[in-house]
């Protein structure tokens, strides 16, 4: 039996564990660094601007997901963006990964969002796989760019 539900400040540590399961397989456990209060005021918080989903299998913790909702100016509405999904090894092949994006897309259309998108690695091929199964289109024309820490202040004027 698999069910979804909202996630609640309660389950701040639960996503942490999830957030950092995800990282080592992604090879990134040394990135992570939220804490569970972070987490906690982030999602949950007056200033929250993300939310989380928590999937169940069998009354038991499976996996987790975390989106907002995004704007795209050519479509003229928002759009969901996933920042994370993640399911644990043992409920894989299960149906909790696709429950959780079939959440998500409703959720899209409930709120008649135009897109649903969210990126993955490119050597993640299980990932990469289980999307196209469910008849997503990678965007290889598009190269995604970030700025964190030292770079992101100094654009900003920051020093320090």
């Amino acid at each position: 039996m698999i069910s979804i539900r909202a996630a609640s400040a309660a389950d701040a540590r639960l996503i942490l564990d999830f957030i950092i399961e995800l990282a080592v397989y992604e090879k990134a456990a040394d990135q992570v660094v939220a804490s569970e209060q972070q987490i906690r005021e982030s999602l949950f918080g007056a200033e929250a601007r993300a939310q989380a989903l928590v999937c169940l299998l069998d009354g038991k913790p499976a996996g987790f997901a975390v989106y907002f909702f995004s704007y795209s100016t050519w479509l003229g509405c928002n759009g969901i963006y996933l920042e994370d999904v993640y399911v644990t090894p043992a409920s894989r092949g299960k149906g909790a990964g696709t429950a959780l994006m079939q959440y998500l897309a409703a959720l899209a259309l409930e709120h008649k969002c135009g897109r649903f998108e969210w990126s993955v690695l490119d050597w993640n091929t299980p990932a990469i796989e289980f999307y196209d199964a469910l008849g997503a289109e990678p965007l290889n024309e598009w190269i995604r760019y970030r700025l964190t820490g030292a770079a992101l202040r100094k654009l900003a004027g920051q020093t320090g």
